[in-house]
């Protein structure tokens, strides 16, 4: 479904605390209103996220086992084998995947790795997957090399608010991430960005992350809500858990305030019972990550997933965007065919009345 409601980009702090503080029940169904205005209720898109590289990246977040500062007994893998990739990529669509995700430890790509990453894409692409990348911060050149390569979607999540990010993160200011967030967006890819909750932030911090995220113009077209996965030898790995409540509220916050958008239950639904995937999907949750693994950390297997797809009435979305590049360059040619044919028709018609007209 759709509505001629214009997106807001000027959502306030007031106004999102607002929504945070509502009664639960009132909050869940206002969240759900919108997610029914947008979207057909009961389908969720499933996307499979790869990292095709492991480790040793030089950034400081303080909740990333593959941090180079910390000491995780992450095994450190070197950038995978196109082929790898591509066998990968057809067992996630085998297993109901529409989306392929692949995400490498950099901080930003070199450009013989970029090569590779090229290749990955199209290579990927080919199968009928949209094609989605994390490889840290992009430049512009960067950013078109992947957009003609055919990538569809760059996630470069935010993380937590601009107040909190420091205590978070000291290699990369969040001017960086926006920065990235610009560059690939004028590139032509859709962006994929959100954020991580439960790392010790305040529930203001909260709102202001998604008024950050709802800034942006347009808003991501996929908005991830992470639960911390607390990882040992991070500098997090102690820190106190976050109500499951409040995490539910920050998914039907996102639904309200960025009403288009695909919102994706994403890391730490290992350690969510069914019940509280069951009120994420309610809230307005529309994606998940699907497979074994979220780049390092635990994600619940297909089957379990399709086991509870069943139990709610769920089923994987449908994209009708999966196409190769060739099909997208034909599909292309056919548009701006018709497109002349109709101008050319429109013109003949304008002067036979001007021929009328002057007899």
């Amino acid at each position: 479904m759709t509505t001629d409601a214009a997106p807001r980009h000027d959502w306030t702090l007031a106004e999102i605390d607002a929504l945070f503080t509502l009664p639960f029940n009132d909050l869940l169904f206002q969240a759900q209103q919108v997610h029914r205005e947008h979207f057909d209720a009961n389908a969720v898109q499933v996307s499979t996220l790869l990292s095709i590289k492991t480790g040793a990246c030089p950034e400081d977040c303080k909740y990333c086992p593959q941090s180079g500062h910390y000491n995780t007994q992450l095994e450190k893998e070197k950038l995978l084998e196109i082929e790898k990739v591509v066998a990968q990529a057809k067992a996630a669509k085998e297993a109901g995947a529409s989306r392929f995700c692949m995400g490498a430890a950099w901080r930003s790509p070199r450009d013989k790795d970029l090569l590779v990453v090229e290749e990955m894409v199209r290579q990927v692409k080919a199968l009928g997957l949209e094609t989605c990348m994390t490889l840290g911060m992009v430049d512009g050149e960067q950013a078109q090399r992947l957009a003609a390569a055919g990538l569809d979607y760059y996630n470069h999540n935010l993380d937590t608010s601009p107040d909190y990010y420091g205590e978070i993160i000291t290699t990369r200011t969040y001017g960086d991430r926006l920065e990235t967030l610009a560059t690939v967006r004028e590139a032509g890819m859709k962006v994929c960005s959100g954020g991580i909750l439960g790392m010790g932030e305040d529930a203001r911090d909260r709102s202001a992350l998604l008024q950050q995220l709802a800034k942006l113009d347009p808003h991501p077209e996929s908005v991830p809500i992470n639960m911390l996965v607390k990882v040992p030898g991070t500098p997090l790995e102690n820190v106190e858990d976050l109500d499951p409540i409040e995490f539910i509220r920050a998914i039907a916050v996102a639904r309200i305030i960025m009403p288009q958008s695909h919102v994706r239950l994403s890391a730490g639904r290992e350690q969510m019972s069914e019940s509280t995937q069951a009120l994420a999907f309610l809230a307005g949750a529309n994606s998940i990550f699907y497979g074994d693994k979220l780049l390092t950390t635990g994600n619940p297997q297909a089957d379990r997933d399709k086991a509870l797809f069943t139990k709610l009435g769920l089923h994987p979305e449908t994209r009708e965007t999966c196409h190769s590049d060739d099909a997208r360059q034909a599909q292309l040619a056919r548009t701006i065919a018709e497109q002349e044919t109709r101008q050319r028709a429109a013109a003949l018609a304008v002067d036979v009345a001007v021929d009328i007209n002057v007899t």
